[in-house]
């Protein structure tokens, strides 16, 4: 983990904390009509049109003949598709732990029955991939150079020409709008927009939400703080560079922010801390990066780390730094942290 954050800034080092910017507060009102109707923003058409055609981020329109059926998507958009009813049969990214479980990024999916091209950064089998015959490859972006996200720099123009990609940005926005990104691209798929399980989880999601605002709004003074483990160093992320961070502060979150200066060497989106001086910050609960290349809490053995008033309280959470994008998983993210903070003692 630390040799992954050491590298550099613009492609690895995101995977310190993944995230994205806020559009601003705005977005955070769950009531708005584009919300509502999981506006995409987006030319699409379903698969009971015939041709297919889909407008990503980057503002690339793909077309294609018919919805396509062999997706090739990271792990975290096939997850997501997944809970709208979408089956993709081709992964990349971290799919399986070492003792071949599935990985938290593989949400509900069955890892035994996915082709998984790469399990780990840098790792694509393009000859496998090729031999698969796909129509589409979809993943997400962290920035807004249109850069896939997993898809190795040195493999990135053979991936290319064997089948259209479609990108979603986490970038420069709230989660509420890549949300609804992949609801639109689910919904150009084929996938039952009006099932009850997918209308009653955005209903959920925004009853969460209001939740979380009420909480934040009741217990102004209680400090969160997002931080992310690795053998080396402790990682705290700002809000402003992460999807999940600045829809929660929209909602009224008061987060630990580390000052611009300090963030330098994370690109903006956090700064590094020795374990020595894991206690810099004061906070009352603690969201802990979830995902398989983080040390999680219980694992930690840093007499620092035990010593911080949060961690004495047992007021830390944890936090998917790479949310994966349907509303059945972010609504318990949300009720998550609004029960963390409805319950927490003032510990800072």
């Amino acid at each position: 983990m630390s040799n992954a954050r050491a590298s550099h800034f613009t492609r690895r080092g995101l995977l310190a904390v993944g995230g994205a910017l806020g559009l601003g507060a705005a977005l955070a009102a769950c009531g708005d009509d584009d919300a509502k109707s999981g506006g995409s923003g987006s030319e699409s058409a379903g698969a009971e049109s015939g041709a297919w055609t889909f407008k990503d981020d980057r503002g690339t329109t793909v077309k294609l003949d018919a919805a396509p059926t062999k997706i090739v998507a990271f792990v975290g958009v096939a997850a997501a598709l997944f809970d709208y009813g979408i089956d993709v049969k081709g992964v990349f990214g971290p799919t399986k732990t070492k003792d071949g479980k599935a990985d938290v990024q593989a949400g509900d999916m069955d890892v035994s029955k996915l082709t998984v091209f790469g399990n780990v950064w840098d790792q694509f089998n393009v000859e496998e991939y090729a031999a698969f015959g796909p129509q589409l490859l979809i993943t997400t972006m962290f920035d807004d150079a249109g850069t896939l996200w997993y898809v190795p720099e040195a493999s990135k123009d053979k991936i290319a020409k064997l089948a259209p990609s479609v990108g979603v940005s986490v970038y420069d926005r709230q989660i509420t709008e890549p949300l609804q990104r992949m609801w639109a691209l689910a919904e150009s798929l084929g996938a039952d927009m009006t099932a009850a399980r997918v209308k009653e989880s955005k209903t959920a999601f925004e009853t969460a939400a209001t939740r979380l605002r009420a909480a934040a709004k009741a217990n102004p003074d209680i400090k969160v703080m997002a931080g992310s483990a690795s053998q080396d160093l402790f990682y705290v992320s700002g809000s402003n560079l992460s999807i999940d961070l600045e829809y929660f502060k929209a909602l009224g979150v008061n987060f630990v922010e580390p000052p611009a200066s300090a963030m330098k060497t994370g690109g903006g989106w956090y700064e590094s801390l020795s374990w020595e001086n894991v206690d810099k910050y004061k906070a009352d609960v603690i969201m802990m990066d979830d995902r398989s290349s983080a040390i999680q809490p219980a694992d930690i053995t840093e007499a620092t780390w035990k010593k911080l008033p949060a961690v004495k309280a047992g007021q830390v959470i944890p936090r998917s730094t790479e949310p994966i994008l349907s509303y059945a998983k972010v609504t318990p993210q949300l009720t998550a942290l609004a029960e963390a903070i409805e319950n927490a003692k003032k510990v800072s």
